[in-house]
């Protein structure tokens, strides 16, 4: 529930800043914090996705969405709870979306992908429905760090370690790793040219 508040919180922030409705904002809200478990249970052959069947998902989200509507000016200004908040959340999609691919008989290399998308899928979704370039794919080691969380759980299967300890330690290393590209502002290399400055 901790993700799902922290991820529909940005995508409602991000719609506010966009000038959305209070529709638009409830519904990249959703989208944020919902849309990496769709695909992921899309991908996995799961129908109709879990996210969808279980009510209290839609409700924590769209009454968080409501709030950032309603209060936006005093969440703005809660930023680094907020990106906490985000980190801690990503850790826990991540990881929970890795295992969950494990347990449905995905081989690792694909759980690790399904799993890392688990993490960044909604961001993403949010990003392009406001005719962006993605977030998670430009800036602050997002999806990076998702991908290393996700190979952990991976690799901690492949090797049977208990699965418990694994989980605990791969979202961690997401959540660390998050923090730590936040507060010391690290993002990927760019590629760099004459042509392309």
């Amino acid at each position: 529930m901790v993700g799902l508040v922290a991820f529909a919180g940005s995508g409602a922030l991000a719609a506010v800043r966009a000038r959305l409705d209070v529709f638009g904002v409830i519904v990249l809200g959703l989208t944020t914090a919902l849309g990496g478990g769709v695909i992921r249970d899309i991908l996995l052959g799961i129908h109709p996705p879990t996210t969808l069947r279980t009510w209290p998902y839609l409700a924590v989200c769209a009454v968080t969405a409501l709030a950032v509507f309603l209060f936006h000016p005093q969440v703005a200004r809660l930023r680094r709870a907020v990106l906490l908040a985000d980190a801690l959340g990503l850790g826990v999609f991540v990881t929970s979306g890795t295992t969950t691919a494990l347990n449905a008989g995905a081989p690792v290399y694909a759980a690790c992908l399904i799993g890392m998308t688990t993490g960044i899928g909604g961001g993403a979704v949010r990003d392009l429905l406001l005719r962006e370039i993605p977030l998670v794919l430009r800036k602050e080691i997002y999806a990076v760090a998702a991908l290393a969380g996700a190979v952990l759980v991976g690799v901690g299967h492949a090797l049977r370690l208990p699965s418990g300890p694994v989980i605990v330690i791969a979202a961690t290393v997401v959540v660390a790793v998050r923090v730590v590209a936040i507060w010391r502002k690290w993002n990927a290399p760019v590629a760099k040219g004459p042509d392309l400055d």
